[in-house]
């Protein structure tokens, strides 16, 4: 069974069909690639996955439960979290807050306990720290802990919003143009971070890129999307030869 089925989903905006019967069947453990043209419909399609947006049709299932009309809270509580193609940080927090926002699915005490101080609260919020310097130490950033997001380098603040989004302990993470705005060396690098925390968490991943070094380079299949239709699908190498792909991204 494949961790996520989308079956024809659809979505219109104003009479404009942005998405146009899109399926999709991404094994547990694999790293998929969405690509396409500005405004092919990749991030529409992500909206509709995590509940930004909800489907005029179509069904989304994930590890065997239908999850299609659920809000993005309990999408992300039921294994889906993501990154955007903008990075979204909390620019006013530290580092190691930003990691923490992204465990409360996982870690809890009352009210009581919060106000009160009772030694729940401190046994969580210990576990809570432990962990989110753990996450750090996987990216690396464990030294800047304490550092301001918004202090951050570009390519350090697109791993802090990975690190969150793992947080949050998915079965399926999605990376909305990671190498987005990164330099060769910056995408070269996070190429092999994507690569580790897959091996590392066992982790399925779909991404939205553009940078087809990085595509080619960790992507085992691809869906390739045009004006909101699939045009696409299949092998990495397979698709990226495809003569109708090929004329999308050109124009010609």
């Amino acid at each position: 069974m494949a961790l996520l089925e989308a079956k024809n989903l659809s979505i219109s905006f104003g009479g404009l069909r942005a998405v146009d019967g899109f399926s999709i069947e991404v094994e547990k453990g694999e790293l998929y690639g969405l690509i396409g043209p500005n405004g092919a419909g990749k991030t529409t399609v992500f909206n509709l996955l995590t509940g930004v947006y909800q489907a005029d049709e179509g069904r989304i299932i994930l590890d065997g439960k239908d999850i299609t009309r659920l809000d993005p809270v309990h999408k992300n509580q039921n294994g889906i979290a993501r990154t955007f193609q903008n990075i979204r940080l909390y620019s006013h927090l530290s580092v190691i807050d930003n990691v923490k926002v992204g465990l409360h699915n996982h870690f809890h005490y009352s009210t009581l306990a919060g106000l009160l101080r009772l030694p729940s609260y401190y046994k969580v919020e210990k576990e809570i720290e432990e962990r989110a310097r753990e996450l750090l130490s996987v990216f690396n950033m464990e030294n800047e802990a304490d550092v301001m997001s918004s202090n951050l380098p570009y390519g350090k603040q697109r791993k802090l919003e990975i690190a969150r989004a793992l947080a949050t302990d998915p079965k399926l993470l999605l990376l909305d143009e990671p190498a987005a705005g990164m330099n060769p060396n910056e995408t070269a690098e996070l190429m092999e971070t994507i690569q580790f925390i897959r091996e590392k968490f066992g982790m399925t991943i779909l991404l939205i890129e553009h940078d087809m070094k990085l595509v080619s380079g960790i992507c085992e299949r691809l869906t390739v999307l045009n004006f909101g239709r699939m045009l696409a699908m299949g092998e990495t190498k397979e698709v990226l030869k495809n003569p109708e792909v090929v004329k999308a991204y050109l124009g010609e």
